[in-house]
């Protein structure tokens, strides 16, 4: 118990010891970036230490700028592969700078992190097999539904309204991959997630036509880059290269290529057009919490 109290509190330390993020980044001449190795064309890893998607792509950008703003002639960028259960803490500790992925900001989260501008509006669906039979919430009565530990989605599933005596039993995969192996093998009958992470998967299943994704929207969620509370430099720096990537149009352009284009390892497009809630989110950049974006 004593060992357990030391290890956090030192945790805890270190998390304090660089709330200067500017300065650590500088003092040390590197970044960590905190990535996924599942999360759609947002974020994913083609192994061998290899991380790739739209926001992983935007989050080395962000770097660059930073090293640019810092005037150092090399910055090293490192990765740190982060899930949905530790991403917070590994932020709030220090082992990671800025995690780009999938990460929903919302007022929970906001007690114990900040976010960056939201660059991504995710709407959470729902996966089934094409042949399930199963086209909306009220269809999942007595299903097995599948989600990732440390997401929100199944209680999002739980709240909407047209949930009203749905009764269905959860399984939970570790990881997004995870959670749609388990509906790809029948151990569930559907995958709720946003549907960008539920696109991304189907277009690199062995047979993406055998899935289709249904149902109402469950919520639009804005999806940011994480950092540490309290550091207002850090934040405004990766919130001005944010905006400056809108204002040229070059984030645009990383969307089309992460969801429109062929992609690797299969080459194949997830096809998910730009959304006129991303859309809105670009042209207004704002960082506030999904709650904000609730049916009142």
């Amino acid at each position: 118990m004593k060992k357990t109290l030391l290890a956090l509190v030192a945790v805890l330390a270190v998390g304090v010891a660089h709330a200067d993020t500017l300065k650590k980044i500088k003092d040390s001449g590197s970044i960590t970036l905190g990535a996924r190795e599942s999360s759609g064309a947002l974020a994913y890893t083609l192994g061998d230490g290899k991380y790739v998607g739209f926001h992983t792509e935007m989050s080395q950008r962000i770097a660059a700028d930073l090293q640019k703003q810092l005037g150092l002639p090399k910055l090293d960028v490192k990765f740190q592969v982060v899930t949905s259960q530790n991403r917070v803490p590994l932020v709030q500790n220090g082992t990671v700078d800025l995690e780009c992925g999938s990460t929903t900001n919302n007022a929970t989260r906001q007690k114990d992190v900040s976010f960056a501008v939201t660059t991504y509006m995710e709407e959470v669906r729902i996966a089934v097999k094409a042949n399930s039979g199963i086209n909306s919430i009220k269809d999942l009565t007595g299903k097995t539904v599948a989600t990732t530990t440390g997401t929100t989605s199944v209680q999002t599933l739980r709240k909407h309204e047209r949930a009203n005596n749905v009764d269905f039993k959860e399984v939970f995969g570790k990881d997004h991959a995870d959670s749609f192996l388990l509906l790809e093998s029948g151990r569930a009958d559907a995958f709720v997630m946003d549907g960008q992470i539920l696109a991304g998967n189907i277009s690199k299943a062995k047979n993406p036509a055998d899935f289709k994704i249904v149902g109402e929207v469950l919520s639009i969620e804005p999806i940011a880059c994480m950092l540490r509370k309290d550091d207002p430099a850090f934040k405004k720096a990766v919130d001005d290269s944010i905006k400056g990537m809108i204002k040229s149009g070059e984030l645009a352009k990383l969307y089309d290529k992460w969801f429109m284009q062929p992609i690797p390892p299969s080459n194949t497009k997830v096809g998910l057009p730009l959304s006129q809630a991303t859309k809105d989110a670009w042209a207004n950049p704002n960082d506030r919490p999904m709650e904000d974006f609730a049916k009142k």
